[in-house]
């Protein structure tokens, strides 16, 4: 089984918005044999984009599995590919895509280089040290600039990009790939069958000077950190030969401190099958990953789970799909140990048992079923009563946390309602299904109008959502405009005794709390509880129901009722009464020292700000940036690329909604833009008064 794992790759295609991952997915799946037809994205037929959604707005929603196998020096390499979203909104995909994932392939358009999903999807990869290959795409587009594209990746990802092939010519004469370690060329000809559209030859003369220099700067590379090539570059470096080359730079790929750069054209069928040989060569197996730490829950020591097969069994579900004829089907990637259909595990975050019913093998949407999974794999499993995504799955006699994940707050929200009555339970069906499979939407109950509130990442996440509730679940909503999820927080700190006493004959109820509120650190988010009693005035068994207090309060804040995103609390002292004081006294007391003590600490409105990027023909620049100004924007650079220019700037959310149109509208529909939630920032003054009389209905 080991020698297998050696020769498995668990790789992900991550990049912006239309650089090519699922064109350059549906080329890996034809040419490694898993589907015998080309789907393409414009047509609305790509194996990995199945979801009707997918395929009207031509965009990749949902992270899409499959397995296939590649043939590279006479030995079969197993692939489990993950094709993620690139549009900002779906980002959370990437994120627990790239959490499970060994390697990844990041694809970068030739002509829009490292845009600005194309950072987020690097800083997500950085943060779990996933080693990367870079695949520069549309090299035949007008604009293609294959060197242009290695210098924004050190400039702007901070990465050391190692070219290990270079174009031959580019645009409409992008006619072939020089390959730096072998040093031959492959070119590309006109061919009926795309498996066999290339021949290997020698460079070619006018290629050789700029093949030679390229190819010393792959040879400095890698001697500047290999002491051994650098004995033998100094004495002859032609005399390095190819294999030794590739050792060191999958080592250093693997290592995470280089990444081999490709090239290619997926859309033409040029470029992908050296590149899948470069995923084979180049990306580390399961075995070289190596040992996955996690903590036992029993004593929080920290354990070590081998990808061994003998090893107790360990997973992390890292996506939940609902299925119409499956039910509930959830991806997991197996760390250690062997798991068999009809096993039963550990769920650790809820300490019960759950049993596996049957196991399957994904290929986008259609399930294979298999009976066993080792480790190494990426597989989906049915029969689960209880999880969520993030859990623990493990032996029951060896019980082991993994690290979970982190997803982003919701920036946006709407309002919905059923249109009839029969569609009221079906919506509560549907929504619970929904924030079962992705953990940045939240649904939840007004409670002073009672309407069903869904919040999520932008205005599409949220359109895809209602798209989905109607023609998976056939519930029929109206909808709301959508609105800004605002957040509250205190400027100063203050000191304050609240005293909760209620005595009605018999057992009454008595706390007595002072607390000093402040805001919390920087980077720091929720409650931060500093118990700062001394001498018992406060029982011990007492203060858990006071840090419970303050955090449930926090989800009101004093202005507009809208969460605090972070608060720090000191418990400084206190008294009890032996008979009336219990835990529930010390909550209500919090609670209400919460309501009277954030109002004097002078709270805050605060918004969320969007990271904006647009790229607009010259002529259009004033007439962006005047945009800008209006929306309270603030333009923070400017600079020129591929003959238009990039306007960066920060733009609050709220004056943000319909942007897209009426940038359309200023441009003639040549510019485009991009957002991402950047931070939240405090609301002007006048404008916070008005948000907060809407909200409250109180009128200053």
């Amino acid at each position: 089984m080991n020698s297998d794992l050696k020769h498995t790759r668990n790789i992900g295609i991550m990049a912006h918005i239309d650089a090519g991952k699922t064109t350059t997915s549906e080329r890996i799946l034809y040419f490694t044999g898993r589907v015998h037809r080309i789907g393409e994205v414009d047509d609305g037929n790509a194996t990995m984009d199945w979801m009707v959604q997918e395929q009207e707005r031509g965009i990749t929603i949902t992270s899409a599995a499959t397995t296939t196998f590649w043939k590279y020096r006479d030995q079969l390499y197993k692939i489990n590919l993950i094709d993620t979203p690139g549009h900002v909104d779906f980002t959370m995909e990437v994120e627990r895509s790239l959490r499970v994932l060994d390697g990844a392939v990041a694809v970068f358009c030739a002509v829009g280089g490292v845009e600005p999903q194309s950072e987020t999807v690097w800083r997500q990869a950085n943060k779990y040290n996933v080693p990367r290959i870079a695949f520069v795409n549309k090299m035949d587009r007008s604009g293609a600039d294959f060197f242009g594209v290695v210098q924004q990746m050190k400039e702007k990802l901070g990465a050391h990009p190692v070219p290990v092939q270079i174009p031959v010519g580019s645009e409409e004469d992008f006619d072939g790939i020089i390959d730096l370690v072998e040093m031959n060329a492959i070119m590309f000809e006109e061919s009926d069958d795309p498996l066999m559209n290339f021949t290997i030859k020698p460079i070619p003369d006018f290629m050789k000077e700029e093949a030679t220099e390229w190819r010393m700067k792959l040879v400095e590379a890698c001697a500047e950190m290999d002491d051994s090539i650098l004995e033998r570059y100094l004495e002859d470096h032609e005399s390095i030969t190819a294999d030794e080359l590739m050792a060191v730079l999958r080592r250093r790929t693997v290592e995470g401190v280089i990444v081999p750069v490709f090239c290619g054209a997926a859309f033409r069928n040029k470029g992908v099958q050296r590149l899948l040989n470069g995923v084979a060569a180049y990306l580390p197996s399961p075995i070289d990953v190596g040992a996955i730490h996690g903590r036992d829950p029993r004593d929080d020591r920290e354990v070590m789970r081998k990808p061994e097969p003998d090893e107790p069994f360990a997973a992390l579900a890292f996506k939940i799909a609902t299925d119409p004829y499956m039910g509930r089907l959830v991806f997991m990637r197996i760390y250690s140990g062997t798991l068999n259909a009809g096993d039963t595990v550990l769920n650790v975050r809820t300490g019960k048992r759950e049993r596996i019913n049957r196991l399957f093998q994904m290929h986008a949407n259609k399930q294979n079923p298999v009976e066993t999974v080792y480790a190494g794999d990426i597989c989906a499993a049915v029969g689960f009563k209880d999880l969520k995504t993030g859990d623990t799955l493990c032996a029951i006699n060896k019980p082991v946390v993994l690290e979970s994940m982190e997803f982003p707050e919701p920036v946006i929200w709407i309002a919905i309602e059923p249109k009839t009555q029969a569609d009221i339970d079906r919506l509560a069906i549907a929504l619970g299904k929904l924030t079962d499979e992705d953990p940045t939407f939240m649904v939840k109950t007004d409670p002073d109008s009672g309407q069903t509130v869904i919040s999520g990442m932008g205005e599409l996440h949220l359109e895809v959502l209602i798209d989905r509730l109607k023609r998976e679940f056939f519930v029929e909503c109206n909808q709301g405009k959508p609105q800004v999820a605002y957040k509250e927080a205190v400027t100063t700190s203050c000191t304050h005794r609240e005293l909760f006493r209620k005595q009605t004959g018999g057992k009454g109820k008595f706390a007595d709390i002072t607390v000093e509120i402040m805001p919390a650190d920087n980077d720091v988010t929720g409650l931060t509880f500093v118990n700062g009693i001394k001498g018992g005035n406060v029982p011990r068994e007492y203060i858990p129901s006071v840090e419970k207090g303050f955090r449930e309060a926090m989800m009101n804040g004093p202005l507009a009722g809208f969460p605090l995103v972070s608060l720090k609390v000191i418990l400084k002292d206190g008294s009890y009464h032996p008979v009336d004081s219990d835990s529930l006294s010390f909550e209500i007391a919090a609670r209400q020292a919460f309501r009277h003590a954030t109002a004097k600490c002078r709270p805050v409105l605060l918004e969320p700000v969007m990271n904006a990027e647009v790229v607009t023909p010259e002529e259009y620049v004033g007439d962006v940036v005047g945009d800008f100004n209006k929306r309270r924007g603030k333009v923070e650079g400017m600079e020129s690329k591929a003959g238009a220019r990039v306007i960066k700037a920060k733009v609050p959310l709220a004056e943000n909604f319909g942007y897209v149109t009426v940038l359309r509208t200023l441009t003639s529909g040549r510019a485009t833009s991009t957002m991402e939630f950047s931070h939240f920032e405090e609301v002007p003054a006048e404008l916070a008064k008005k948000i907060i009389e809407v909200t409250t209905g109180k009128f200053f």
